[in-house]
């Protein structure tokens, strides 16, 4: 039965398109057969590899698959890139469907840990155990067990202007940040639009430094200046992102954001083209942001995502031992969108 699993997930594999996929490295280039097995590395481990191209990509289709994969070593690394973060018009991808497992049983993502850790997380929770073998033949396990009806991916469109609440998932001072560094926060609460699931407690929202300048003489502050950059979707799509007009309305009124009347973090918080475009500036004596300080986003166009429908959605899994073993004569059932 594992065999027809991985020979499933082998097929879906080989049948999927080189395209272009999305990454927290907006403005990247083209995806060179370079650039795909790193997006592919950072899901799988969280960080790209070092050695041989060769030698990277068996590993991590070893590590995906249990084994290495026929095709060209540009094939093989844009299908891999597609099955970890695109789907097709059979089964949604790697990426969204560990986040909705996760979800599922815990009610926020966590798409910064490696899939390895997320996936033995999900077996400790559910099956005690953390188990052995191809990541993808074991999230399929999960999967098939926790929603036996199968994990669907439906296309949302997330609006203009939709606001998000966010916090830094680390502390920012000027003497740990440098122009350029990306900095991750994390979405607050679940946002749900008509009953699907389009961005989850836990998804990231990536903004970039812009200025970072030390304290100086005759009390010349410091300054730490940030620009958002993009939402991330449960499917790992990602949205423009500012703050802008209707964020800045509800940081005014939250107590302890950013943007709050009377905050004590803000120096400036600046809206639209001008500045920081969509940003803020943080200026005082050896001034930080502080891990889990709160800020407000907003979309700044119309944007089509995969999403998990919730409406009608029973509730998390999160207790009772399951089989290690997918039963016999059971096959996984395809999802589409």
């Amino acid at each position: 039965m594992k065999r027809l699993v991985f020979l499933s997930i082998a097929v879906l594999f080989l049948s999927l398109p080189a395209s272009k996929a999305m990454g927290a490295d907006d403005g990247a280039p083209e995806n060179t057969p370079l650039n795909a097995l790193e997006k592919v590395e950072r899901v799988i481990y969280g960080a790209p590899g070092t050695g041989g191209m060769f030698l990277r990509l068996a590993r991590a289709e070893r590590d995906l698959f249990g084994m290495e994969l026929p095709g060209s070593l540009t094939e093989r690394q844009q299908s891999l890139l597609a099955f970890v973060e695109e789907g097709n018009g059979a089964q949604p991808s790697l990426v969204f469907k560990i986040a909705v497992a996760e979800w599922v049983t815990q009610a926020s993502v966590n798409p910064s840990a490696p899939l390895a850790e997320r996936v033995s997380s999900l077996e400790s929770l559910l099956e005690e155990n953390v188990q052995e073998g191809a990541l993808s033949t074991r999230l399929e396990r999960i999967l098939t067990k926790l929603l036996p009806n199968g994990v669907f991916a439906v296309p949302i469109q997330i609006p203009a202007s939709t606001v998000f609440k966010a916090a830094f998932a680390k502390t920012l001072t000027v003497r740990n940040v440098s122009v350029g560094d990306v900095v991750e926060l994390k979405i607050e609460e679940d946002c749900i639009i008509g009953g699907t699931l389009a961005a989850a407690k836990g998804n990231r929202i990536f903004a970039e430094v812009t200025k970072v300048k030390m304290p100086r003489s005759f009390g010349r502050p410091s300054e730490i200046s940030v620009e958002f950059k993009n939402a991330e979707s449960i499917g790992g799509q990602l949205t423009p992102v500012l703050i802008g007009p209707e964020a800045k309305k509800a940081m005014e009124i939250d107590p302890g954001t950013i943007g709050a009347v009377g905050t004590s973090f803000v120096g400036a918080v600046l809206v639209g083209p001008i500045g920081l475009a969509g940003g803020f500036l943080v200026r005082g004596s050896d001034k930080k942001i502080p891990e889990g300080t709160a800020v407000y986003v907003e979309t700044t166009e119309l944007a089509s995502v995969s999403g998990y429908q919730v409406l009608g959605f029973s509730g998390a899994v999160t207790s009772g031992p399951a089989s290690a073993e997918i039963p016999s004569g059971d096959v996984p059932p395809t999802d589409t969108y």
